[in-house]
């Protein structure tokens, strides 16, 4: 019998100063037994920095034709396509098109996620980032979560500071261009 996914319950204090976001949330985040604790970390933290009206997770691995994230406007169109790892350049060409903006967040080591994809036509290269913490940031994050966490993120002039599980982490947000 396959394992289901399990449901870890967020609830987060934002407070996203470089963007001027407070919002006070609760999510419900499903990790697949295939995604990793940091992945989904990362898929959390992704949602957190990026979060403005119509943003939602996708169905995940289940729904191969949508990024981990996303974000809609009002009427339906998608506005960004937020992929979370290390995708395949071929699904970055897709997202471009589809969306306004397309990114990545990672939590590997990112100048091997930008190397992937040297050479590969990818549509907008150019206006695509790829976003990432310092080393072991999410790892360290991962081994916090519990079902249910209380946690509280905030940002200022690109630091990112985490409080979870009565821990605080604080990492650095780091961007590449991957052409």
């Amino acid at each position: 019998m396959a394992t289901g996914a399990t449901i870890h319950t967020f609830t987060v204090q934002l407070a996203d100063v470089d963007r001027g976001v407070y919002e006070a949330l609760t999510l419900r985040v499903a990790r697949h037994p295939s995604e990793t604790d940091a992945f989904m970390v990362t898929r959390l933290l992704a949602y957190l920095l990026e979060y403005q009206d119509g943003i939602v997770f996708s169905e995940g691995i289940s729904q191969t034709d949508e990024p981990a994230v996303l974000v809609r406007d009002r009427t339906g169109a998608l506005v960004a396509w937020i992929e979370i790892g290390a995708p395949e350049a071929e699904r970055l060409h897709f997202g471009s098109k589809a969306a306004e903006r397309t990114i990545v967040y990672t939590h590997r080591d990112p100048a091997k996620v930008v190397a992937r994809y040297a050479g590969k036509r990818i549509h907008r290269a150019e206006d695509i980032v790829v976003r990432s913490f310092d080393a072991g940031f999410a790892d360290s994050a991962a081994r916090l979560l519990e079902r249910r966490n209380d946690l509280s993120l905030s940002v200022t002039e690109g630091q990112l500071f985490l409080d979870m599980g009565g821990a605080t982490l604080s990492s650095g947000i780091h961007e590449r261009a991957i052409v």
